[in-house]
């Protein structure tokens, strides 16, 4: 070891001796020479695979990630705790997290059928800086302290850069739930994440405060990048120089993108990221076993018949209850009952949140923060269902469902449970038609004037109920009996109760009138078709009674709907029991969240992931083809010379 540790202190002898076979100390000042080294120098990309290779290979025995983990810690324990820290802290703990994250990465999507096994501790026989470690585990100080630094640290022009790799680490310590089943069981292993779920109550509540403050602010770069011209590389996506650009391509091993996004424009690194670490948090489900469940040998105590899922249960989740829990910050802490709020409640400015996300539900990490609040949190969803302004948020996601064709069938329910969720409240359906739009300038089908949110509303969610029926077979029609009685339900109500309100919904149900003949004579839908036509005759007489030279247009349509809508009365129409909708999530949404999203955060988070070692959710996705083969002894110290 001591000849090893004589050669030059060149990068690829520091990285060699990294991953070589040669256990070294972790007080040795090796450490602050290979996590001090600055990579402005390229490193050949082919070296650093192998390297990463051999790593997998003598992590076991030299514990190397376990102690490269730990200066990492003390890197950022330094960076939080010195006062009028200088530039030069900073610059040093972002060459560490970004080496760190590097080897880290590699090692986790090395994983053989997604058993992963980091060797995360110590030996016996390593000197351990008792003041330091204590009783913690390694991921449990390395994560206490990155959450720490983004908890107490503000984003500067001198800490951006350092947050956005803490960040991006974030990403890839947690990325181990990618190796776990779509449905969490008590064998999954999560180190980071377990790690980051044991955090003081205090901690996870300036961090999900900080994650969503980052979202909501979303800091920019820094103008100054000169005095960054170690890092900054702007032939890269990242802000910081990635090893070399000749190494790029292999560090990281660029991201391909599983989801495109069509909201370039809002695209905030900061922010993007804050918001990718905060949906995995805020999804996690750590699955326990029962006392008396034995998962190793799958089998229960003699006296129980129950199914091995029937004894296991998920632990709470703080992150979670602590978005559940957020206040307004611009109001007076104080609940209902007059209590004060303590200082364990996220205290969030509601007004630029709601603005935040109006700007950004364009993409559907911005939709699924969306719905988490509105989902779990009573006292954001009653702040947006006050809100006079409610088209800053549906005028974006009704725009979204008009373009249906260009969404997943995840954006398209996300959207729909987000509007059923709103809609359970009378106030808002009584709110939304009254509020009228000049225009609606995306709508291309005719020219929408003076309409209501509500008529929008209505018009889009048929448009969308109406191109999904038609990608179905005739065969697959029978299967939908129950969702097609459902939306008749839902037209006739609007035709019985609030028709005069609604001429845009009764010039789409002429337009399209054809449409209902198929159901005209089913058991199923007979009555309901019945109230249709009711209201067809009605304004179709009135259209021929009508002397007309030349075609109808559309604005001449409605205004002969809008006119006769005076004269109408449901009279005539068969009164239905009045549909009332609720949302109930379902018992296992993990099953759906989880796998959704990380497929979300790997489409945004400028990160490759080795798609063959996936088991979350399917994911054949175009690779590198790598050498897998047998590592040879070819990565030698004195190769680095």
């Amino acid at each position: 070891m001591g000849s090893a540790l004589s050669t030059p202190d060149t990068a690829e002898h520091l990285v060699g001796s990294f991953v070589g076979d040669v256990s070294i100390p972790l007080s040795s000042d090796f450490w602050q020479k290979l996590l001090e080294l600055p990579f402005d120098a390229e490193l050949p990309s082919q070296r650093l695979h192998q390297a990463c290779q051999l790593l997998v290979q003598n992590n076991r025995n030299t514990r190397h990630l376990a102690k490269i983990l730990f200066h990492l810690a003390c890197y950022l324990q330094e960076s939080i705790s010195t006062s009028g820290v200088l530039q030069l802290v900073y610059e040093k703990a972002v060459n560490a997290v970004y080496l760190t994250s590097v080897f880290l990465k590699h090692l986790i999507e090395s994983a053989q059928d997604g058993d992963v096994e980091l060797y995360l501790s110590l030996h016996d026989s390593e000197s351990i800086p008792k003041n330091i470690l204590r009783d913690q585990t390694i991921e449990n100080l390395v994560m206490r302290n990155v959450l720490n630094f983004i908890a107490s640290v503000d984003v500067s022009p001198n800490t951006y850069f350092l947050h956005l790799e803490l960040l991006n680490f974030m990403i890839i310590a947690i990325s181990t739930q990618l190796l776990c089943g779509p449905s969490p069981g008590p064998n999954d292993v999560n180190p980071f994440l377990d790690a980051a779920m044991a955090q003081d109550s205090h901690l996870v509540t300036s961090v999900v405060c900080n994650l969503l403050l980052n979202y909501i602010t979303r800091p920019r770069v820094p103008f100054n990048r000169a005095s960054y011209s170690i890092f900054y590389d702007r032939s890269q996506n990242s802000v910081l120089k990635r090893v070399g650009s000749a190494a790029a391509n292999i560090v990281l091993l660029p991201f391909s993108y599983l989801i495109s996004s069509s909201s370039e424009g809002s695209r905030n690194p900061i922010a993007d990221s804050s918001l990718q670490v905060l949906l995995v948090l805020i999804h996690y489900h750590k699955c326990l076993v029962s006392e008396g469940y034995s998962v190793l040998k799958n089998q229960v105590s003699a006296s129980s018949d129950s199914s091995p899922k029937d004894n296991t249960y998920f632990s709470d989740n703080p992150y979670c209850r602590a978005l559940e829990r957020a206040i307004d910050c611009e109001l007076d802490c104080v609940d209902k009952e007059g209590n004060a709020h303590s200082d364990q409640h996220v205290k969030l400015p509601f007004a630029p949140l709601f603005d935040t996300l109006g700007m950004c539900l364009a993409d559907e990490t911005a939709v699924l923060l969306l719905y988490s609040f509105l989902q779990g949190n009573s006292t954001f969803l009653e702040y947006v269902l006050v809100r006079t302004d409610l088209d800053t948020l549906l005028m974006p996601i009704l725009e979204a469902l008009y373009d249906a064709r260009r969404m997943t069938a995840y954006q398209i329910y996300m959207l729909l449970i987000i509007l059923l969720i709103l809609s359970q409240d009378t106030s808002f359906n009584a709110g939304i038609h009254k509020l009228i739009l000049p225009t609606v300038p995306w709508y291309k089908e005719r020219l929408l004037y003076q309409s209501s949110l509500g008529s929008l509303m209505v018009i889009i969610l048929i448009r969308t109920i109406q191109y999904n029926l038609s990608k179905l077979r005739s065969a697959e029609l029978q299967i939908y009996t129950d969702f097609l009685r459902l939306v008749l339900e839902i037209i006739n109500a609007i035709l019985t109760y609030v028709l005069p309100q609604n001429p845009e919904v009764v010039y789409a149900i002429m337009h399209k009138q054809e449409v209902f003949q198929p159901f005209k004579n089913h058991p199923r839908f007979d009555e309901l078709v019945e109230n249709i036509y009711t209201v067809l005759d009605f304004f179709n007489s009135r259209m021929d009674a009508q002397r007309m030279n030349g075609d109808w247009s559309v604005n001449l349509v409605l205004q002969v709907i809008i006119m006769n809508c005076r004269s109408w009365h449901a009279d005539g129409m068969k009164m239905f029991t009045q549909l009332h909708f609720t949302y109930e999530q379902e018992s296992h949404p993990e099953e759906f969240f989880i796998p959704y999203v990380w497929q979300l955060v790997l489409s945004r988070c400028g990160f490759e992931f080795n798609a063959g070692a996936i088991h979350l959710f399917p994911a054949d996705l175009p690779t590198k083809k790598l050498d897998n083969g047998v590592v040879r002894n070819t990565f030698q110290n004195d190769d680095f010379d």
